[in-house]
């Protein structure tokens, strides 16, 4: 029996209208999205971390990446451990005194740094289902 390539079993990638769509709704504040990315970013423990993208998914808003950073961004800053939200790849995507800032927070919880990025093989957080 021939294997199958995971290609086969992925989702169609979005048109640009639902692309459009997606990032417009985004934009908006919805209460119950939100309050599911909430949920999902407080079960980010201490010393660990997570991508936009994963909160997103975990959530269940696998394409709203940018709703958690908007989310992240509009929240009050002591009300959610938004320092353990990073970009793609362990990237710190905020700037000037914010990233500054963001990283500080990371190494005081013992968060380690290969230049610019974290260490994700070590710190990432893997969500579990029950977490959502």
């Amino acid at each position: 029996m021939a294997r199958r390539s995971l290609n086969e079993f992925a989702f169609p990638l979005p048109t640009a209208q639902l692309k459009r769509r997606i990032l417009r709704d985004g934009a908006r504040a919805n209460e119950l999205r939100d309050a599911s990315f909430r949920r999902v970013v407080l079960t980010i423990p201490v010393g660990k971390v997570s991508t936009y993208g994963r909160v997103a998914a975990a959530a269940g808003y696998p394409l709203y990446h940018r709703a958690v950073a908007r989310l992240l961004r509009t929240d009050p800053p002591d009300l959610l451990p938004w320092h353990r939200v990073l970009g793609a790849g362990g990237e710190i995507k905020l700037r000037g005194a914010a990233a500054t800032e963001q990283r500080r927070r990371l190494k005081m919880e013992g968060v380690q740094f290969q230049s610019k990025r974290v260490d994700m093989e070590i710190h990432e957080h893997e969500f579990r289902m029950w977490e959502e």
